[in-house]
């Protein structure tokens, strides 16, 4: 990433300091949306049907898991990633799908940073560790995850 392009950016490495939350979403989710998602990528009944969803375990049309990453993903990249120096990430360290995700949730939460340093083989470059947590408009705990993110700094000495 360019220095100029850095500069442009509300988030760059030095801003991911431990401790500091960001807030997510809201996120309304849809019936639509739902068997979207599951059509092409998880098709069980209870993603794809009401009734399906309300004879399973899950008490009603219900996000598919991957989904339910798949929209932390996009509240991720609303909440601060787009408006960063983000350069990707090495992966996810875990994920927990804790309830279920219904039509008709509204989703919101926090990512977590819990540790940031340079890369000693990246000059300019760091990693920051992450938690996150989702909630649905009841308060209940949906989902967690934990990964690390690559990001640019606006400042190219070494931190520790």
């Amino acid at each position: 990433m360019s220095t100029q392009a850095v500069a442009l950016k509300k988030y760059a490495l030095e801003d991911f300091t431990p401790g500091r939350e960001f807030e997510l979403g809201p996120y309304p989710v849809s019936a639509d949306e739902i068997i979207e998602f599951a059509s092409e990528f998880d098709p069980q009944p209870m993603h794809l049907d009401e009734e399906a969803g309300k004879a399973s375990i899950l008490g009603g049309l219900s996000a598919s898991g991957w989904h339910i990453c798949a929209m932390m993903m996009r509240m991720l990249i609303d909440g601060y990633i787009l408006d960063s120096t983000s350069q990707g990430a090495p992966g996810v360290e875990y994920c927990n799908w804790k309830r279920p995700v219904l039509a008709g949730d509204t989703l919101h939460g926090k990512s977590t940073v819990l540790s940031s340093r340079s890369l000693k083989s990246r000059p300019g470059i760091g990693a920051v560790e992450f938690s996150h947590e989702l909630f649905n408009q009841r308060g209940e705990l949906v989902c967690t995850s934990a990964n690390t993110g690559f990001f640019a700094s606006r400042d190219k000495g070494e931190r520790k």
